[in-house]
């Protein structure tokens, strides 16, 4: 029988190294043409990630946990690595250094989804798999932060006279911050707070938002892949961030499965 670990292991390593080569093609695009060196760097992250994803394909469900193991450390010193390469020009951004059309929001956006994956990778080699409820709350804060962000990228991207979908992604935009600031107060309030049918709540509440956005984002990608909006969303970008909200509501649907085993073992 396949190990959870080694199964969950692949699963992040596919989805997240894809995330990751793909983050650095979006901040390739918005360097200007003087600063090649950024550029170079950007291209040597997207040749280590397809190393990686060439990697991956050798590895099934049934490969030794230890070899699994060795290729979650190989991983994560990629991924700090390129958290390392978005921080530094974060910091050259926000010193005025560099002048570019990356929003720092979004370099700090994709810094953050570059430690999540590390951690992520370092959390399965300790074997963590089942979630804590405090790992729940802190999970959802940061996931709503992302769904929040782009629905804010979204908002700023679209053409201003695409007047109704920039008023739906900025409504999108305040309905999950609101959701962040509420998932931030819940957080605050552990361990009180980590009782099954709070979570439970917790949980569906967030569905719903997601899936709202999730669908919100489908249609969009579509009317861009089909030259329908007038809008500077590169259409890989469009379904990048459709893929992080489907990738939500599945991490949603695994707390909340654990969630029901833990009541049924109570």
């Amino acid at each position: 029988m396949a190990n959870p670990i080694v199964l969950r292991s692949l699963d992040e390593i596919r989805f997240w190294s894809r995330i990751m080569k793909e983050h650095t093609l979006f901040l390739s695009l918005g360097f200007t043409y003087e600063q090649k060196q950024l550029i170079a760097e950007a291209q040597q992250f997207i040749v280590i990630f397809e190393r990686i994803e060439e990697k991956l394909a050798r590895f099934s469900a049934n490969t030794d946990i230890r070899q699994i193991q060795a290729f979650n450390n190989e991983v994560y010193q990629a991924a700090a690595s390129i958290w390392s390469y978005k921080r530094k020009v974060l910091g050259l951004t926000l010193r005025c250094e560099i002048r570019h059309n990356n929003f720092p929001l979004l370099i700090d956006h994709v810094s953050r989804e570059a430690a999540y994956f590390a951690n992520r990778l370092k959390e399965l080699n300790e074997g963590k798999l089942v979630p804590e409820p405090e790992a729940i709350i802190a999970e959802n804060v940061f996931f709503l932060r992302i769904m929040a962000d782009h629905a804010k990228f979204i908002g700023h991207l679209l053409d201003p006279s695409e007047r109704k979908l920039v008023e739906q992604a900025r409504e999108f935009s305040h309905d999950f911050d609101q959701l962040v600031f509420q998932a931030v107060d819940l957080d605050s309030m552990r361990p009180q707070s980590e009782t099954v049918p709070m979570l439970d709540q917790f949980l569906d509440q967030n569905r719903v938002s997601v899936a709202s956005l999730r669908d919100f984002k489908k249609t969009a990608r579509e009317l861009i892949e089909a030259c329908r909006i007038k809008s500077n969303i590169h259409p890989l970008l469009a379904d990048h961030t459709f893929r992080e909200a489907e990738r939500f509501l599945e991490i949603i649907d695994h707390f909340e499965a654990s969630l029901n085993a833990q009541t049924i073992k109570g």
